[in-house]
């Protein structure tokens, strides 16, 4: 993470931490989805058991994520962890932030810290008067100092809040004062319509301005949306690969079911792992035109309908088969 690295896309298991079964299955799930990390809650003693049971059947990285409680911190250390989640300002004197950090630097263990908008330390939220960027951006840098102390500096960082002006701000602030990965998200964002706008605006436009390593899309719903949303993000970015479909709006010359045509192609060419732009235009007039830059495409007209590469017309076809043409002709790619 960081360094040149990949983004990468992380989500979290909504599964009560005491149900191991049904956490193992919700994080192969979110595997098969693409999730590049994945992180639980470990409120106590028990919940360090999901450790082992993920570790053994799930190949992506594992964070714990911990609050206050320090030896929760080792245990999920020992148990194989991969990261942990923990504000060392919260979790008691020197010698307990110094275990932890000795622990994670003897077990090659990144520590975040993660911020956010309502849990500011009361005398930075008096100084700010409100959770302001500058506000989380000063409590992070003490956070991480404590770890710094001790002589441990893999960490990450991230600063939460649910307001996307004040999540772009700060991060803006922390990525001048620091050199640490930063871990993108918009907390609270909501549900799924919202909260996806939400984050495609706070995430997308800091990550397109060269900032953030890893992110977060936090929705009131299941985690594989995130994921989802997350990679679409990328996707939409140019930061990761597959099929990128491009369709236009319709207007008064489409004479084709042009949404449902556009659906039904980006429902069979999600799986495609091809980095290959895909084309569904409303009208041959202007579709192999305004799409001349997509590596194969599709274009309505009146009951047919033209198949294209890069611009070029390949042939016409009826409209019944246009989606089973342009399937063929990405597998040619």
């Amino acid at each position: 993470m960081g360094g040149g690295a990949p983004v990468t896309v992380q989500s979290m298991l909504s599964v009560p931490s005491t149900n191991i079964e049904e956490s193992v299955r919700q994080a192969a799930a979110l595997q098969k989805a693409g999730c590049d990390i994945i992180r639980a809650a470990v409120p106590d003693r028990e919940a360090v058991r999901l450790v082992s049971a993920i570790k053994e059947k799930v190949a992506v990285p594992l964070v714990a994520d911990i609050h206050f409680d320090y030896r929760l911190a080792l245990s999920c250390a020992d148990a194989g962890v991969d990261k942990i989640r923990i504000n060392p300002g919260n979790i008691g004197d020197e010698g307990r932030i110094k275990e932890v950090a000795d622990k994670c630097r003897e077990k090659g263990i990144p520590i975040r810290i993660g911020i956010n908008s309502g849990s500011l330390e009361k005398n930075i939220l008096k100084k700010y008067g409100a959770p302001t960027p500058q506000a989380l951006c000063e409590s992070a840098l003490y956070h991480a100092s404590l770890l710094e102390k001790f002589d441990f500096d893999d960490i990450v960082i991230s600063l939460k809040a649910s307001s996307v002006p004040s999540m772009i701000g700060a991060f803006e602030l922390i990525a001048d004062k620091c050199h640490y990965p930063l871990h993108l998200g918009v907390t609270e964002a909501g549900t799924v319509p919202m909260g996806t706008l939400k984050s495609a605006i706070g995430i997308g436009s800091l990550l397109a301005s060269g900032i953030g390593d890893t992110i977060r899309v936090s929705l009131t719903g299941s985690p594989i949306l995130e994921v989802k949303a997350g990679i679409d993000i990328l996707k939409a970015l140019e930061m990761r690969g597959g099929v990128n479909l491009v369709s236009c709006p319709t207007c008064g010359r489409t004479r084709i079911d042009l949404i449902g045509l556009a659906e039904k192609a980006e429902a069979v060419l999600k799986n495609c792992d091809k980095d290959i732009t895909v084309a569904v235009m409303g009208c041959i007039v202007n579709g192999p035109g305004e799409a001349r830059e997509a590596d194969i495409g599709i274009a309505g007209g009146d009951g047919v309908g033209l198949v294209f590469k890069k611009g070029e017309i390949l042939r016409k076809v009826p409209e019944e088969e246009l989606l089973s043409v342009l399937l063929e002709e990405v597998e040619k790619l």
